[in-house]
């Protein structure tokens, strides 16, 4: 059962998006049956859950008017990110990513980001969301280009931090050989983005990771602090050797 934020946030993309439509969108020829974009240009009718998810990951350049189409699906595609029946996620760039969503008009963008809020506040109250929760947290932070509200808003409780030690694991990974974690965030503001996520990560994430009972995960976030070849040289590394 999703939470009153959650309904709240989706109830509100019903009704700021509602009647939407790409017009004059004629879809590509190659990839796209007619009456699939016939939805695009028709407001008020509902769009299969399997068209949403193919256009909803479709390259922009398919598309009349890219912008108008996410606009179009969103009430949609917002409800099936939140109850799952979008199949999966994490595979492809979502179309959010690939729009100025934040030069519409105001009651449009505080809708998204209300949205992506209550979703990634949901998800981190369930012991196994629809979806991975570090792909929720890679959506939500690739959609709206940071990482710091979803950090934030990162409560405390058992589940939540089970799902910190889930991502903390994931992103180290990357994070130690200075790669990025997000699979799909392309714009200018990645670097931004991982360092901020580094920075928390090294910082408070560590000092939640230690209390949580996850020394190993808590020292290796802590490398990321220092320099590249430092980070390595740690005698962290040669203990782990060790033990393992």
């Amino acid at each position: 059962m999703s939470s009153v934020a959650l309904d709240a946030a989706l109830a509100d993309i019903d009704t700021v998006f509602n009647g939407f439509a790409s017009p004059d969108e004629t879809g590509c020829g190659y990839c796209h049956a007619p009456e699939e974009t016939a939805y695009l240009r028709t407001p008020y009718v509902r769009v299969p859950v399997d068209v949403v998810r193919y256009y909803l990951f479709e390259v922009p350049d398919h598309f009349d008017d890219h912008a108008a189409a996410m606009r179009r699906l969103l009430p949609q595609a917002a409800r099936a990110m939140a109850d799952g029946t979008l199949g999966a996620i994490g595979y492809g760039a979502h179309g959010l990513t690939r729009v100025d969503w934040r030069s519409w008009p105001a009651e449009q963008t505080a809708a998204v980001e209300a949205f992506l809020h209550a979703w990634w506040q949901d998800a981190l109250t369930m012991p196994e969301p629809p979806y991975g929760i570090d792909d929720v947290f890679d959506t939500c932070a690739t959609i709206a280009r940071t990482v710091t509200p979803f950090l934030d808003g990162w409560g405390r409780s058992p589940v939540a931090d089970a799902h910190l030690a889930h991502c903390a694991d994931v992103w180290l990974y990357d994070l130690l050989s200075d790669a990025s974690p997000f699979s799909w965030w392309y714009d200018d503001s990645v670097d931004a983005g991982v360092a901020d996520l580094r920075t928390w990560l090294a910082g408070p994430g560590a000092a939640r990771l230690r209390a949580q009972g996850e020394p190993d995960l808590a020292i290796r976030a802590g490398l990321l602090a220092l320099p590249y070849d430092e980070r390595w040289n740690h005698p962290y590394w040669a203990d782990a050797s060790a033990t393992n």
